[in-house]
């Protein structure tokens, strides 16, 4: 029986069933993110687009469903004459900053460039008609009433933060602070005020004196949740590396570095692609954080190099298919993965829409399928899912055989609500929402 920490029930899906035409590669989602009280959600596509969502607050409906608030395009298509190399418009991270007054303010990137985003309410006013013209009054100055018609919701791109990297930016990280962010491409880590957009400072910098010598590359970046001074950066090679400003204004030398060390006895020739770090995170205290690579999550103390003080296995059935993976490109997706509110649980993605739920105090987990196959409504329980193998027969909708699990339908993206059990998963160009 699932433990009720691990039990979610479907509360929305936003975009197009899949089937009903073929998915236009410019409405993949490709970036998913809470604002800091939960209230807004925020998601990104392919085709530039950023979405966002609004916590129903009318008192009508479940307070854990969402509804559209305004969309605006982000990033266009760039082509850059120097190297000859197109720039997509696709969104790889947003990031939200504390909300100070009426007004939205978030972070947006695609490979080159940086944007703050400010998305506010603004009123529409308007001469009222008059039904008959007043005679003028000598003396009397007439000024004009104006009456407010409605209210439009106003994207503006207040700053861009352009030409830093000469690599593609893989992560956006804002610091404590409020005022500062780091964005990081394969090489180098650069440090940004929030308010000057011509000039930022280069923090970490792997980039060899010859490129034949590279022998890995910057995957993700994080500052710390409380802590202004200390970031993290992890590795293709697995390595996750803790820095502090306040030593040097260079951080190539690190703090700490955690790694753990490869077994020989597993060494293949995919050992050094599945070992690549596409995600990292720091716990909501900052205690612990998490490493993501392509087929497992590694809990660590920040405290404490050495070894992980947990692994936990996502999809560990797919290792005798890795050679297949290789051929289909699969093998170099980034997936993500999130800590919950209270730092007890983790999300991480998988294949075939499915996701696995990980409750740390009791250790157990638990595999969902994220589909709007037989929901029976808004309060819907997901069931738990069973991947076999070999000539295991399968007797009901729960079971999968990893021989017809779905490549094409991943969730890579995905984020937990700040303050309640609500998820937000990317399926494509599908957004699915659970609550518990």
């Amino acid at each position: 029986m699932t433990h009720p920490s691990l039990t979610w029930n479907f509360s929305q899906v936003f975009g197009d069933r899949a089937g009903e035409g073929e998915i236009a590669e410019a409405d993949i989602i490709s970036a998913v993110e809470f604002n800091h009280d939960g209230e807004y959600l925020a998601t990104g596509d392919k085709g530039g687009r950023v979405v966002l969502f609004e916590r129903n607050n009318t008192g009508q409906g479940s307070e854990d469903e969402f509804r559209f608030y305004t969309e605006f395009q982000s990033h266009e298509p760039e082509f850059d004459y120097l190297k000859s190399l197109e720039i997509e418009e696709k969104i790889n991270q947003i990031k939200w900053l504390p909300r100070r007054n009426h007004a939205h303010f978030l972070i947006t990137t695609n490979d080159k460039t940086i944007k703050l985003w400010k998305v506010s309410n603004r009123p529409n006013f308007v001469e009222p008609e008059e039904v008959e013209p007043v005679a003028p009054t000598p003396g009397v100055v007439r000024v004009p009433a104006m009456a407010q018609q409605d209210v439009s919701t106003v994207s503006r791109a207040k700053r861009v933060f352009a030409n830093a990297h000469a690599y593609h930016i893989n992560s956006i990280s804002v610091n404590s602070d409020d005022e500062t962010f780091i964005s990081a491409d394969d090489l180098r880590v650069n440090l940004w005020n929030l308010g000057v957009n011509d000039q930022s400072f280069n923090i970490v910098d792997i980039k060899p004196p010859t490129m034949e010598e590279l022998t890995e590359v910057i995957t993700a970046a994080r500052f710390h949740p409380t802590h202004c001074n200390i970031f993290m950066y992890s590795s293709s090679k697995g390595a996750i590396k803790i820095c502090d400003m306040r030593a040097a204004a260079l951080c190539d030398a690190h703090a700490k570095s955690f790694e753990e060390p490869a077994d020989p006895a597993n060494r293949s020739f995919f050992s050094d692609i599945i070992a690549s770090t596409s995600d990292i995170e720091f716990s909501n205290s900052g205690t612990y954080f998490l490493s993501r690579d392509y087929l497992s999550i590694k809990i660590w103390d920040a405290r404490q190099e050495g070894a992980p003080v947990q692994s936990l296995d996502v999809h560990d059935f797919l290792r005798p298919k890795l050679c297949d993976l290789y051929e289909n490109d699969c093998i170099f997706d980034k997936f993500d993965a999130c800590w919950s509110h209270d730092d007890k649980q983790i999300l991480a993605g998988s294949y075939h829409n499915l996701f696995r739920m990980y409750d740390l105090p009791t250790g157990e987990d638990v595999c969902l399928e994220a589909s709007r196959d037989n929901i029976g409504g808004p309060m819907h329980q997901l069931q738990p899912m069973q991947i076999i193998s070999g000539q295991t027969p399968r007797s009901s909708r729960q079971h999968i055989h990893v021989e017809d699990i779905d490549f094409n339908h991943k969730i890579l993206h995905a984020a937990w609500h700040p303050r309640r059990n609500i998820l937000a998963l990317a399926a494509t160009n599908n957004l699915y929402l659970y609550h518990r």
